[in-house]
């Protein structure tokens, strides 16, 4: 029988080595694998680069990965709020690197390494401090940028439903950056707060179809923290 449930988040994490590229799905709280984090602290990996939306809120989850010292580098397109003050503090000290992505761009970048798209040109950031020394282009009259793809060892997301196969469904905005992550990574590890048997999930609601993902955790105790 085919199946790609792990007993338990840290099971599923166990392989993910010092130096590792990992996505982290997410949208500030919405849609955060927190779970996977907290079981990635745990195994305290360390020098690893991190690709998200943002950097992080208050001391969990992200941010309190930062706070563990396992990141050397953020690729993000959100670093800064005022609950964000693990990172601020980090890049403050020079302990953590930022590359900052216009969320756009970011978006694309992931998008086209899961689609196998060498590089792409694109309008945004054009003549600003964020593409200093990129090829740029003039196309029709307009000014371009040449932006890479963004690939990773691991994507680790948070879906709401899935199966044994790795299908996946999600809550509303808790999609997010999931499912392009999913399609960017080497290997995609999915916590999944409801888990149904193979069938259950109407294929019309899966957004993510298991070829995309390699690792399901169900984590039921995610709904009721958040709604504590």
């Amino acid at each position: 029988m085919i199946t790609k449930l792990y007993a338990s988040a840290l099971d599923a994490i166990g392989d993910i080595k010092d130096g590792a590229v990992i996505m982290i799905g997410g949208f500030g709280p919405a849609g955060q694998p927190v779970e996977l984090i907290d079981a990635l602290i745990a195994h305290a990996p360390k020098h690893l680069t991190l690709i998200s939306n943002n950097a992080g809120n208050g001391d969990f989850g992200l941010a309190a990965l930062l706070k563990a010292g396992c990141v050397d580098k953020m690729i993000c397109s959100f670093p800064r709020q005022s609950d964000s003050w693990v990172f601020d503090q980090l890049y403050r000290e020079k302990r953590v690197e930022l590359e900052l992505v216009p969320q756009g761009n970011l978006v694309a970048r992931i998008q086209a390494a899961g689609a196998g798209i060498g590089a792409f040109y694109t309008p945004t950031g054009f003549g600003t401090a964020l593409t200093e020394g990129k090829e740029t282009r003039e196309i029709a009259g307009k000014h371009y940028v040449l932006e890479y793809p963004l690939a990773a060892d691991y994507a680790l997301i948070k879906a709401h439903r899935a199966d044994r196969w790795g299908n996946l469904a999600f809550n509303k905005a808790g999609r997010n950056f999931g499912p392009i992550m999913a399609a960017a990574a080497a290997c995609t590890i999915a916590q999944a707060t409801q888990f149904a048997e193979l069938g259950d999930i109407d294929p019309e609601v899966i957004v993510t179809p298991g070829i995309f993902v390699n690792r399901v955790v169900h984590t039921p105790d995610a709904q009721t923290r958040l709604s504590a």
